[in-house]
Protein backbone atom coordinates (compact mmCIF):
# COMPACT_ATOMS: atom_id res chain seq x y z
CA UNK A 1 0.00 0.00 0.00
CA UNK A 2 1.23 3.29 -1.11
CA UNK A 3 0.57 5.25 2.59
CA UNK A 4 0.93 8.41 1.69
CA UNK A 5 -1.25 8.59 -1.64
CA UNK A 6 -4.02 6.92 0.77
CA UNK A 7 -3.29 9.07 3.33
CA UNK A 8 -3.60 11.71 1.13
CA UNK A 9 -7.44 10.58 -0.39
CA UNK A 10 -8.78 9.98 3.09
CA UNK A 11 -7.36 13.96 3.99
CA UNK A 12 -8.88 15.85 0.89
CA UNK A 13 -12.33 13.54 1.24
CA UNK A 14 -12.54 15.03 5.15
CA UNK A 15 -11.54 18.50 3.55
CA UNK A 16 -14.32 18.84 0.59
CA UNK A 17 -16.84 16.09 2.49
CA UNK A 18 -17.29 14.73 -0.83
CA UNK A 19 -15.48 11.30 -2.56
CA UNK A 20 -16.13 13.45 -6.04
CA UNK A 21 -14.62 16.88 -5.32
CA UNK A 22 -11.50 15.03 -3.34
CA UNK A 23 -10.76 13.42 -6.51
CA UNK A 24 -10.82 16.27 -8.88
CA UNK A 25 -8.50 18.04 -5.73
CA UNK A 26 -5.95 14.96 -6.31
CA UNK A 27 -6.52 14.89 -10.11
CA UNK A 28 -7.78 10.84 -9.81
CA UNK A 29 -11.16 9.25 -10.91
CA UNK A 30 -13.17 8.97 -7.97
CA UNK A 31 -13.49 4.91 -7.92
CA UNK A 32 -9.90 4.97 -7.34
CA UNK A 33 -10.11 7.28 -4.50
CA UNK A 34 -12.69 5.24 -3.21
CA UNK A 35 -10.78 2.16 -3.34
CA UNK A 36 -8.00 4.12 -1.43
CA UNK A 37 -10.50 5.09 1.38
CA UNK A 38 -11.50 1.39 1.84
CA UNK A 39 -7.88 0.36 2.01
CA UNK A 40 -7.17 2.66 4.27
CA UNK A 41 -10.28 1.80 6.56
CA UNK A 42 -9.31 -2.31 6.22
CA UNK A 43 -6.02 -1.44 7.57
CA UNK A 44 -6.49 0.68 10.91
CA UNK A 45 -10.08 -1.75 11.13
CA UNK A 46 -12.27 0.81 10.99
CA UNK A 47 -14.88 2.66 8.84
CA UNK A 48 -13.42 6.55 8.46
CA UNK A 49 -16.25 7.99 7.09
CA UNK A 50 -20.29 7.03 7.42
CA UNK A 51 -21.73 6.95 3.87
CA UNK A 52 -25.17 6.10 5.06
CA UNK A 53 -26.00 9.69 5.25
CA UNK A 54 -26.71 11.97 1.75
CA UNK A 55 -23.75 13.57 3.18
CA UNK A 56 -21.06 12.42 3.83
CA UNK A 57 -19.36 12.16 7.43
CA UNK A 58 -16.37 11.55 9.22
CA UNK A 59 -16.47 9.14 12.05
CA UNK A 60 -14.95 9.39 15.15
CA UNK A 61 -12.67 7.24 14.22
CA UNK A 62 -11.88 9.46 11.20
CA UNK A 63 -11.75 12.64 13.13
CA UNK A 64 -9.41 10.82 15.68
CA UNK A 65 -6.62 9.75 13.21
CA UNK A 66 -7.41 12.86 10.76
CA UNK A 67 -4.40 14.94 12.67
CA UNK A 68 -1.83 12.35 12.55
CA UNK A 69 -2.66 11.93 8.94
CA UNK A 70 -2.30 15.73 8.47
CA UNK A 71 1.31 15.41 10.17
CA UNK A 72 2.56 12.66 7.65
CA UNK A 73 1.55 14.26 5.12
CA UNK A 74 3.12 17.68 6.02
CA UNK A 75 6.79 15.77 7.08
CA UNK A 76 6.64 13.97 3.77
CA UNK A 77 6.25 17.79 2.00
CA UNK A 78 8.89 19.13 4.07
CA UNK A 79 10.95 15.97 3.29
CA UNK A 80 10.70 16.64 -0.41
CA UNK A 81 11.55 19.88 -0.21
CA UNK A 82 14.82 18.83 1.71
CA UNK A 83 15.73 16.65 -1.07
CA UNK A 84 14.91 19.19 -3.70
CA UNK A 85 17.22 21.62 -1.79
CA UNK A 86 20.12 19.20 -1.50
CA UNK A 87 19.74 18.40 -4.77
CA UNK A 88 20.55 22.18 -5.95
CA UNK A 89 23.28 22.87 -4.18
CA UNK A 90 24.78 19.17 -4.23
CA UNK A 91 28.47 20.21 -6.08
CA UNK A 92 28.81 18.17 -9.14
CA UNK A 93 32.63 17.83 -9.54
CA UNK A 94 34.38 17.72 -13.06
CA UNK A 95 37.43 15.87 -13.70
CA UNK A 96 39.78 17.85 -15.39
CA UNK A 97 43.77 17.23 -16.93
CA UNK A 98 46.00 19.06 -14.94
CA UNK A 99 47.51 21.35 -17.35
CA UNK A 100 44.05 23.06 -18.19
CA UNK A 101 43.91 27.09 -18.24
CA UNK A 102 42.74 28.26 -14.19
CA UNK A 103 40.64 31.22 -15.93
CA UNK A 104 39.03 29.38 -18.37
CA UNK A 105 38.07 26.44 -15.66
CA UNK A 106 36.69 29.64 -13.67
CA UNK A 107 34.05 30.26 -16.66
CA UNK A 108 33.04 26.49 -16.38
CA UNK A 109 32.13 27.44 -12.55
CA UNK A 110 30.56 31.10 -13.17
CA UNK A 111 28.35 29.27 -16.42
CA UNK A 112 27.48 26.57 -13.64
CA UNK A 113 26.47 29.29 -11.03
CA UNK A 114 24.29 31.17 -13.33
CA UNK A 115 22.14 28.40 -14.12
CA UNK A 116 21.84 27.00 -10.46
CA UNK A 117 24.34 24.52 -10.50
CA UNK A 118 26.72 23.92 -8.18
CA UNK A 119 29.84 22.56 -10.02
CA UNK A 120 33.47 21.78 -8.74
CA UNK A 121 36.32 20.62 -10.71
CA UNK A 122 39.04 18.35 -9.84
CA UNK A 123 42.64 17.57 -11.52
CA UNK A 124 43.14 14.06 -12.06
CA UNK A 125 45.25 11.56 -14.34
CA UNK A 126 43.12 9.64 -17.52
CA UNK A 127 42.66 6.32 -15.72
CA UNK A 128 41.40 8.41 -12.48
CA UNK A 129 38.67 10.47 -14.47
CA UNK A 130 37.18 7.14 -16.22
CA UNK A 131 37.31 5.34 -12.77
CA UNK A 132 35.46 8.13 -11.29
CA UNK A 133 32.81 8.67 -13.91
CA UNK A 134 32.30 4.89 -13.14
CA UNK A 135 32.09 4.58 -9.44
CA UNK A 136 30.08 8.42 -9.18
CA UNK A 137 32.68 10.59 -7.49
CA UNK A 138 32.46 12.90 -10.77
CA UNK A 139 29.36 14.02 -13.06
CA UNK A 140 31.40 15.11 -15.68
CA UNK A 141 34.93 14.85 -16.71
CA UNK A 142 37.29 15.01 -20.07
CA UNK A 143 37.88 11.68 -20.69
CA UNK A 144 40.91 10.60 -23.30
CA UNK A 145 40.43 9.16 -26.36
CA UNK A 146 42.33 8.62 -29.86
CA UNK A 147 41.96 11.67 -31.78
CA UNK A 148 40.86 10.38 -34.87
CA UNK A 149 37.45 9.18 -32.69
CA UNK A 150 37.44 12.23 -30.18
CA UNK A 151 34.94 15.09 -30.57
CA UNK A 152 38.32 17.50 -29.13
CA UNK A 153 41.17 17.15 -30.40
CA UNK A 154 44.54 19.18 -29.22
CA UNK A 155 47.77 19.45 -30.89
CA UNK A 156 50.78 18.87 -29.16
CA UNK A 157 54.26 19.92 -29.55
CA UNK A 158 57.58 20.47 -27.70
CA UNK A 159 57.95 23.73 -25.01
CA UNK A 160 61.81 24.24 -24.21
CA UNK A 161 63.33 27.13 -22.25
CA UNK A 162 62.74 30.97 -23.39
CA UNK A 163 66.73 31.30 -23.64
CA UNK A 164 68.09 28.18 -25.17
CA UNK A 165 66.26 28.20 -29.00
CA UNK A 166 68.80 25.53 -29.69
CA UNK A 167 66.70 23.46 -27.90
CA UNK A 168 63.97 22.83 -30.35
CA UNK A 169 64.38 23.80 -34.22
CA UNK A 170 62.46 26.57 -35.31
CA UNK A 171 60.57 27.14 -32.41
CA UNK A 172 57.32 28.37 -33.57
CA UNK A 173 57.12 26.54 -36.92
CA UNK A 174 55.99 22.80 -37.05
CA UNK A 175 58.60 20.50 -36.58
CA UNK A 176 59.41 16.75 -36.81
CA UNK A 177 61.12 13.99 -34.39
CA UNK A 178 63.86 14.11 -36.73
CA UNK A 179 64.67 17.06 -36.09
CA UNK A 180 65.52 16.23 -32.58
CA UNK A 181 68.46 13.73 -33.73
CA UNK A 182 71.60 15.24 -32.64
CA UNK A 183 73.37 17.32 -34.48
CA UNK A 184 77.04 16.93 -35.87
CA UNK A 185 79.41 19.38 -34.74
CA UNK A 186 83.06 20.44 -34.60
CA UNK A 187 82.98 18.88 -31.02
CA UNK A 188 84.67 15.80 -30.82
CA UNK A 189 81.86 14.81 -28.22
CA UNK A 190 78.52 16.37 -28.76
CA UNK A 191 76.69 17.48 -26.06
CA UNK A 192 74.10 14.71 -24.66
CA UNK A 193 70.51 15.76 -26.03
CA UNK A 194 67.96 17.27 -23.77
CA UNK A 195 65.59 14.28 -23.04
CA UNK A 196 61.63 15.11 -23.22
CA UNK A 197 59.07 14.75 -20.76
CA UNK A 198 55.60 13.11 -20.73
CA UNK A 199 53.21 14.49 -18.46
CA UNK A 200 51.13 11.93 -16.65
CA UNK A 201 48.10 13.47 -19.52
CA UNK A 202 50.08 11.56 -21.81
CA UNK A 203 50.86 8.62 -20.08
CA UNK A 204 48.66 6.74 -21.71
CA UNK A 205 48.49 3.32 -23.26
CA UNK A 206 47.47 3.93 -26.95
CA UNK A 207 49.42 7.21 -26.70
CA UNK A 208 52.57 5.59 -25.46
CA UNK A 209 52.50 2.77 -28.58
CA UNK A 210 51.59 5.55 -30.99
CA UNK A 211 54.95 8.01 -30.05
CA UNK A 212 56.94 4.52 -29.83
CA UNK A 213 56.52 3.95 -33.16
CA UNK A 214 56.67 7.64 -34.27
CA UNK A 215 60.29 8.13 -32.36
CA UNK A 216 61.52 4.34 -33.78
CA UNK A 217 60.80 5.95 -37.41
CA UNK A 218 62.26 9.12 -36.69
CA UNK A 219 65.70 7.23 -35.51
CA UNK A 220 65.53 8.46 -32.25
CA UNK A 221 66.88 6.45 -29.06
CA UNK A 222 63.57 5.56 -27.18
CA UNK A 223 65.33 6.47 -23.86
CA UNK A 224 64.88 9.96 -25.40
CA UNK A 225 61.28 10.30 -23.98
CA UNK A 226 60.90 9.42 -20.55
CA UNK A 227 57.84 9.78 -18.34
CA UNK A 228 57.96 12.88 -16.03
CA UNK A 229 56.56 13.81 -12.34
CA UNK A 230 54.26 16.36 -11.61
CA UNK A 231 53.62 18.84 -14.06
CA UNK A 232 55.17 21.68 -12.35
CA UNK A 233 58.29 19.22 -11.75
CA UNK A 234 58.31 18.52 -15.57
CA UNK A 235 57.77 22.48 -16.44
CA UNK A 236 60.83 23.53 -13.74
CA UNK A 237 63.39 21.15 -15.53
CA UNK A 238 62.15 22.34 -19.12
CA UNK A 239 62.60 25.94 -17.94
CA UNK A 240 65.91 25.83 -16.03
CA UNK A 241 66.61 24.49 -20.09
CA UNK A 242 67.46 20.43 -18.68
CA UNK A 243 64.35 19.21 -20.68
CA UNK A 244 61.74 19.35 -23.33
CA UNK A 245 58.17 19.19 -23.26
CA UNK A 246 55.73 17.76 -24.69
CA UNK A 247 52.66 20.06 -24.27
CA UNK A 248 49.86 21.62 -25.19
CA UNK A 249 50.41 25.47 -26.29
CA UNK A 250 48.74 27.18 -23.97
CA UNK A 251 50.31 24.95 -20.83
CA UNK A 252 53.87 26.66 -22.50
CA UNK A 253 52.76 29.89 -23.15
CA UNK A 254 51.07 30.56 -19.93
CA UNK A 255 54.26 29.81 -17.90
CA UNK A 256 56.76 32.09 -20.47
CA UNK A 257 57.97 28.55 -22.12
CA UNK A 258 58.68 28.61 -25.87
CA UNK A 259 56.58 26.07 -27.93
CA UNK A 260 56.72 24.53 -31.45
CA UNK A 261 54.02 22.25 -32.75
CA UNK A 262 54.10 18.68 -33.68
CA UNK A 263 54.10 17.88 -37.72
CA UNK A 264 53.01 13.92 -36.57
CA UNK A 265 48.77 14.30 -36.50
CA UNK A 266 48.75 11.08 -34.73
CA UNK A 267 50.32 12.68 -31.74
CA UNK A 268 47.66 14.49 -30.60
CA UNK A 269 45.13 14.57 -27.47
CA UNK A 270 41.73 13.29 -27.98
CA UNK A 271 39.21 13.74 -25.48
CA UNK A 272 35.43 13.16 -25.01
CA UNK A 273 33.14 15.12 -22.69
CA UNK A 274 31.25 12.49 -20.87
CA UNK A 275 28.82 12.04 -17.82
CA UNK A 276 28.34 9.44 -15.01
CA UNK A 277 25.52 7.79 -15.84
CA UNK A 278 22.35 8.09 -13.77
CA UNK A 279 20.14 5.51 -12.75
CA UNK A 280 18.04 5.02 -15.57
CA UNK A 281 21.32 4.17 -17.36
CA UNK A 282 21.39 7.58 -19.06
CA UNK A 283 24.68 9.76 -19.27
CA UNK A 284 23.49 13.71 -20.33
CA UNK A 285 25.99 16.04 -20.81
CA UNK A 286 24.79 20.10 -21.06
CA UNK A 287 25.41 21.29 -23.78
CA UNK A 288 26.77 25.00 -22.78
CA UNK A 289 29.79 22.12 -20.59
CA UNK A 290 31.10 20.94 -23.88
CA UNK A 291 32.81 24.06 -25.39
CA UNK A 292 34.05 25.57 -21.82
CA UNK A 293 35.96 22.48 -21.18
CA UNK A 294 37.24 22.48 -25.21
CA UNK A 295 38.34 25.78 -24.16
CA UNK A 296 39.89 25.16 -21.11
CA UNK A 297 42.05 22.23 -22.91
CA UNK A 298 42.77 24.83 -26.07
CA UNK A 299 41.30 22.09 -27.80
CA UNK A 300 39.88 22.30 -31.56
CA UNK A 301 36.93 19.72 -33.26
CA UNK A 302 37.06 17.29 -35.52
CA UNK A 303 35.44 17.25 -38.74
CA UNK A 304 32.34 15.54 -38.65
CA UNK A 305 31.88 16.11 -34.54
CA UNK A 306 28.24 16.74 -32.95
CA UNK A 307 27.77 20.59 -33.24
CA UNK A 308 27.87 21.41 -29.46
CA UNK A 309 31.35 19.57 -29.30
CA UNK A 310 33.14 22.37 -31.83
CA UNK A 311 30.41 25.31 -31.59
CA UNK A 312 27.00 25.10 -29.06
CA UNK A 313 25.16 27.91 -29.35
CA UNK A 314 25.82 31.83 -29.86
CA UNK A 315 26.49 32.29 -25.89
CA UNK A 316 28.32 29.16 -25.05
CA UNK A 317 30.87 30.54 -27.83
CA UNK A 318 31.29 33.53 -26.25
CA UNK A 319 31.90 31.88 -23.02
CA UNK A 320 34.31 29.34 -24.36
CA UNK A 321 36.04 32.68 -25.88
CA UNK A 322 36.08 34.52 -22.38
Amino acid sequence: MDLLAHLEAYVATADEVSFSRAADRLGIAQPLLSRRIKTLEAHFGGALFDRSRRQIATTELGVLLLPYAREVLDRAQRLRQAARSARRSRVLTVGVPADCAPAALARVLRAGAERGIALGVRELPPAERALGLADGSLAYALLRVPPEQAALRVPLGLASAPDRPDHVPGAGRVIHLEELRPRRGRTAVPPAPSPVLLLPEDQVPYFADRLERAVARAGLPGGRFRPAGPAATALAETLAGRALLLCAEPFARQHGARWAPLGDGALRRGYDVSAAPDRSGGADVPGWLTPLLASAVAAGSRPGAPESAAHGDAPARLAARG
